[in-house]
């Protein structure tokens, strides 16, 4: 892989920050790779290989790290996350210019909305049709009324 996020966990924090860094240096040589404490939301760490070596990386002024392979920025994002009841502190991918990249279940709500936007349009394009058959409809009648023969097969 290229880009690796290890999410840490107290009882093998030390072995993922250093044993499994060396391997992904080393053996895999992953071009990025980053570590994040759910735990301790403040131990989030980039490293960048450069020369065969992980280079420490520094974190922007937002306190975001950028990765060049996939041109996004990783950050640290507060909110209700899959079956959290409380808000909670996570990672999240965002463009350099801070649009954060949706998540599943943020792209499954944007195609529900979509899909609804959809049912809706077409709800009210049937109702305007059907507005304009009726309006035809009473023109048509108003027409015989005055004696005008009229085709059905128009209306």
């Amino acid at each position: 892989p290229d880009v690796v996020i290890e999410l840490l966990s107290e009882s093998t924090a030390k072995k993922d920050k250093e044993e499994k860094k060396l391997i992904y240096q080393n053996r895999l040589r992953v071009t990025e790779y980053f570590w994040y404490d759910p735990f301790e939301p403040e131990d989030l760490a980039g490293h960048r290989l450069e020369g065969g070596v992980y280079k420490s990386l520094n974190p922007d002024a937002q306190g975001r790290f950028s990765s060049e392979i996939l041109g996004l920025v990783l950050v640290r994002w507060q909110g209700i996350y899959g079956d959290e009841q409380e808000p909670i502190t996570w990672l999240r991918w965002a463009t350099p210019e801070g649009q954060l990249l949706p998540t599943i279940e943020e792209l499954a709500e944007q195609e529900k909305q979509r899909a609804e936007q959809e049912k809706q349009r077409a709800e009210q394009e049937k109702q305007r049709a059907e507005q304009e058959k009726q309006r035809a409809e009473r023109l048509a009648a108003q027409l015989r009324s005055l004696g005008v023969d009229i085709d059905d097969s128009l209306l």
